[in-house]
């Protein structure tokens, strides 16, 4: 065991890939991440498998798409469907295992050596001071809206803070042993709350302007204008809130980069650095305004579907440039399982990026796209199926509030790929969208259907099939059964 790297993935809730300087955005939200991820190997072409927490987080766990594991809401966690996950994998192997912050996925504490749960409205059964604990009510009270004045708390409530002082005291106290490490921060995911200095870091005023406003709703369909429906149905200053949210995001952004820099500082003290595999990325993205929109919820816009993701650690090269193959969430379990010599388990559907961060052959080709899914099934939602009762929208005696999550906004199913500057969208009705993105990054002219480009359509069609040939679930393989022939790295 003396030569297997530590493990640590930290993941943020919610973070949209391209708002940090490393990909050209005009604020340096996360100054300390990216001179991180040019230490290692970064994407800027990884996908989540499904724009929502649990079902993606399923698939980072598992290697399988939610097609394969089942999870398609945030309330299927129960149902995950795998043979063995990152967590199974990592104890067989004498690995001390924890998680440390957001959950949301099928994993269980009595399955780790450490759990230290955190969520959205604070922490979930840790001793806590007085000063935590009003801190907590207080983002409970929020109902997940945009917080118009500083977080009235010092910086030292904040949960990445405490999710950090957890971790360091965790690793402090093994002595040793190897670990993984799955630091999940539920930041910067709504409630949007900043305490200062962050919350005055990027004045409304001063922000980058928004890409596309709400009059783009009209182009996007009806899916999209009913999250801004219930938005204001909850909260009728849901637009003018907008620059708060995208400010106080932006400042939360801040507030986690430091608290990385503070856990990789701790790492290096203690003489951990070298020998940890530390991967950082997030489950899906954010608005963040685009659409005049916050959260998620609408189909599969790059927006929400493309994720940060980089790897650091021993053996892996590192690039001030991004590499340019397409990746999934998916990937990370059989990668790590190379990285520590072990076999990934059956059903992974993920294909092992180790090759490609440590300088070994690879098949391009194999890396040429990307796929994702969306929605829980059933028929799409119309106007005329919510016009008494608003899925997701919440109304009680003193609060008001909305998920923009629901029936409405997850209903029916879709499939994307992404190739080249193309982008490819399918409903389980056969219609298509299709978008140049080195034209069109925001997606507002679908070219599905247009005569020009029918040989591209015709394409990606192709290449979408295949994928979701590929997503099949293989389990469970009968015993006794065929052989299948595999692919030691999937």
């Amino acid at each position: 065991m003396a030569d297997r790297p530590n493990i640590v993935i930290i993941m943020t809730d919610q973070q949209r890939a391209d708002v940090s300087a490393r990909e050209g955005f005009a604020l340096d939200t996360t100054p300390f991440l990216d001179g991180l991820a040019r230490q290692g190997a970064w994407f800027n072409r990884a996908y989540t498998s499904m724009p929502v927490c649990v079902p993606a987080r399923v698939s980072m766990l598992t290697g399988r798409f939610p097609s394969a594991h089942r999870v398609r809401e945030n309330q299927g966690h129960a149902a995950a469907v795998y043979a063995q996950d990152l967590f199974d994998v990592m104890r067989a192997h004498g690995y001390a295992t924890a998680l440390v912050g957001k959950n949301h996925s099928h994993l269980r504490p009595d399955r780790t050596d450490y759990f230290s749960e955190y969520f959205h409205d604070g922490g979930r059964g840790e001793p806590r001071s007085a000063g935590e604990a009003a801190f907590d009510e207080w983002l409970l009270g929020l109902h997940h809206r945009v917080a118009m004045e500083p977080a009235p708390f010092p910086v030292e409530y904040q949960l990445p803070v405490r999710t950090v002082r957890d971790a360091r005291e965790w690793v402090a106290s093994l002595e040793g042993r190897p670990f993984c490490l799955w630091l999940s921060f539920p930041e910067p995911h709504n409630p949007y709350q900043a305490p200062e200095p962050y919350y005055s870091l990027f004045p409304p005023e001063t922000l980058p302007p928004l890409h596309v406003g709400e009059e783009a709703l009209t182009v996007k369909g009806f899916v999209w204008q009913y999250l801004r429906q219930i938005g204001e149905a909850a909260h009728p200053d849901y637009g003018d809130s907008i620059p708060r949210a995208r400010s106080n995001y932006f400042g939360m952004l801040r507030l986690l980069d430091d608290q990385v820099r503070r856990f990789v500082e701790f790492l290096d003290t203690q003489g951990l650095r070298e020998s940890t595999i530390l991967v950082f990325l997030s489950d899906h993205g954010d608005f963040v305004g685009e659409y005049g929109l916050m959260r998620k919820g609408a189909e599969l816009p790059e927006v929400l579907v493309r994720i940060p993701l980089f790897i650091t650690g021993p053996g892996i090269g590192a690039s001030s440039e991004p590499h340019g193959d397409h990746v999934s969430i998916v990937d990370l379990l059989p990668t790590l399982c190379e990285a520590v010599g072990i076999e990934p388990p059956s059903g992974v559907q993920g294909r092992s990026l180790w090759p490609l961060i440590t300088g070994g052959d690879y098949p391009p080709a194999e890396f040429a796209s990307a796929y994702g899914e969306q929605g829980v099934g059933g028929l799409h939602y119309t106007p005329e199926d919510v016009v008494e009762r608003q899925p997701g929208l919440h109304i009680g005696e003193d609060y008001r509030s909305f998920d923009e999550l629901n029936a409405c906004t997850q209903s029916g199913s879709m499939r994307m790929v992404r190739r080249d500057r193309w982008k490819l969208a399918l409903d389980m009705q056969g219609r298509g969208q299709m978008y140049d993105l080195a034209a069109d990054p925001f997606e507002l002219n679908n070219l599905f259907g247009d005569a020009e480009h029918l040989a591209v359509q015709a394409e990606m069609l192709r290449v979408l099939a295949a994928w979701t040939i590929r997503a099949e679930d293989p389990l469970p393989v009968p015993v006794p059964g065929y052989s299948r022939k595999t692919d030691p790295r999937n």
